[in-house]
């Protein structure tokens, strides 16, 4: 069985890689979609938007966080997650351009921050967790155990 996402290392390098690969496949389908198949802008994006997301959670599910559980048992679990990031960003850059007079291109980018935040943190703890996982806070009986144990 893979290790517990919270005990194997290196998951924030391997999550930043992630999200690398997703906004180059993303980009690649848009791009691909406006000049192969003439596709309006609208549908472009949505298709680049589905394929980044796509790479983003079977690639951070399996290889970042070695989740072992089923992946549509927690799909709904990433659309939350990714809804909170995504309200984070907006948030962060709306306040960076309304109320901080920011410039739009750096206020935009204030908005990664917060939504990868979210999303790692998101991934981690909420979305793929093992719920077959040992608790990771002994009980008292395990702690009674582990005392008489040591006698």
């Amino acid at each position: 069985m893979l290790p517990a996402a919270s005990a194997r290392p290196w998951t924030l390098p391997r999550f930043i890689l992630v999200g690398l690969l997703n906004t180059f496949t993303g980009l690649g389908v848009i791009y691909a979609c406006k000049w192969a198949l003439s596709a309006p802008d609208v549908a472009a994006n949505l298709a680049g938007y589905a394929a980044g997301l796509s790479v983003s959670y079977v690639l951070n599910a399996r290889w970042t966080f070695s989740f072992s559980g089923r992946l549509h048992a927690s799909l709904g679990r990433f659309a939350i997650t990714l809804a909170i990031g995504y309200l984070a960003n907006l948030a962060v850059v709306s306040v960076t351009l309304h109320w901080g007079g920011m410039n739009a291109y750096l206020g935009q980018a204030t908005g990664i921050v917060p939504y990868t935040l979210v999303m790692y943190l998101g991934l981690k703890h909420f979305v793929f967790v093992d719920e077959r996982a040992p608790p990771s806070i002994p009980s008292a009986t395990d702690a009674r155990q582990i005392e008489q144990g040591l006698r």
